[in-house]
C-alpha cells in the first residue's frame, strides 16, 4: 500500500507540495558576526595629518601663485602703461615695492595699482590713459621725488624728460580730423570722471573733462590739449586748401602721457598710447 492510500484511507489528507515562490525566507544565523573595531587615532596621530593637510594646501597655493605670475611676466600678457620716470621695465618690477606712495600723491589719480591677475606684478603702479591719462598737472615731478627706491627715475627734472611710451593712431577711418568733421560738446560725454588741468582755467587745480564744453570746426582735442608743446600736430592729407581733413602726426617729443587718448572722443579710440615696455619688446 502507497502512503498516500494509507492517507486516505486513515482519513487524514497528505500536505500539499511547497510552492517555491511562497516558500518562507531562510532563518538567519542565530549568532551576529562582531563589529570590526575601528582604530582609535591618537591625537598626535591627528594633529601630524592635519599639519600634512595644512601643508598640502599651502603648496598648492604657492605653485598657483607661482605660476599666474610667471606667466604674465613672461609672456608679457599685460603691457602697462607706467607712471612718468619709471625706469626699464625689469628693472622697474625689481626695484618698485609697492609702497602706493606715487599713486597718493598724483593730484589727478591716474596712477592705479595693479590687481591680482598681474602676477608677479600685482600692487605695481600703472596708468589706464582712456580712464585717467597723466596730464602732468604736477609737472611730472610729484610721483617721481615720492618713490623711495628709483624705480621712478630721480634724475628726471621735467616732464619733457619722461618716456613713458608714444602715441599712435591706430583708428583713422574713426578720427574727426581725418574726416574734416568738428566736434562739439563734452569730450567724452556727461558721466566722465576723467580729470584735466585746463591752464586757462586754473594753472593748478585740474577739473572734470565733462564740466568743460567744445565747440570746433574741426576736432583738434589731441593737440589742443597735450601738455608737451610740439608733441602732436595736424597736417593736411591733401593738396587741395578746400579739403578740411587733417591727419595727427606724432612727433618725436611725445612722452607718452595719454592726454590725448583719454581726450579723444571718439569710440572706438582713434590714438592710443604704445607702452615703453611694448616699444622695448619691438626693438
Amino acid at each position: 500500500m502507497t502512503p498516500d492510500q494509507s492517507a486516505t484511507q486513515s482519513g487524514t489528507p497528505s500536505p500539499a507540495p511547497k510552492d517555491p515562490k511562497h516558500a518562507s525566507p531562510p532563518q538567519k544565523a542565530a549568532t551576529k558576526a562582531a563589529p570590526v573595531k575601528k582604530r582609535k587615532i591618537s591625537e598626535r596621530q591627528r594633529e601630524a595629518r592635519r599639519r600634512f593637510l595644512r601643508s598640502l594646501g599651502f603648496g598648492s597655493v604657492i605653485l598657483a601663485a607661482t605660476l599666474s605670475g610667471v606667466y604674465p611676466v613672461l609672456k608679457r600678457l599685460t603691457e602697462r602703461l607706467r607712471p612718468p620716470g619709471a625706469i626699464d621695465e625689469d628693472a622697474f618690477l625689481a626695484a618698485c615695492i609697492k609702497c602706493g606712495q606715487c599713486v597718493q600723491v598724483c593730484p589727478v589719480e591716474a596712477i592705479k595699482l595693479a590687481d591680482l591677475d598681474e602676477g608677479f606684478g600685482i600692487g605695481v603702479p600703472y596708468i589706464d590713459a582712456r580712464a585717467q591719462a597723466c596730464d602732468f598737472s604736477c609737472d611730472a615731478t610729484q610721483c617721481i621725488l615720492a618713490c623711495p627706491t628709483g624705480a621712478l627715475d630721480h634724475a628726471i627734472t621735467k616732464k619733457e624728460e619722461v618716456t613713458m611710451g608714444f602715441a599712435k593712431l591706430v583708428e583713422p577711418e574713426h578720427c574727426l580730423a581725418m574726416l574734416g568733421q568738428g566736434f562739439k560738446g563734452t569730450a567724452r560725454g556727461p558721466d566722465f570722471d576723467g580729470l584735466l588741468r585746463y591752464e586757462e582755467i586754473d594753472r593748478w587745480t585740474p577739473i572734470k573733462v565733462a564740466h568743460h564744453s567744445y565747440d570746433l570746426d574741426l576736432c583738434d582735442l589731441c593737440v589742443r590739449e597735450c601738455p608737451i608743446e610740439g608733441a602732436i600736430s595736424l597736417e593736411p592729407v591733401s593738396s587741395d586748401p578746400a579739403d578740411k581733413r587733417r591727419e595727427p602726426v606724432i612727433h618725436k617729443s611725445c612722452v607718452g602721457c595719454g592726454t590725448c587718448e583719454m581726450m579723444c572722443p571718439v569710440e572706438p579710440v582713434a590714438i592710443v598710447i604704445e607702452p615703453e615696455v611694448s616699444m622695448e619688446a619691438a626693438s
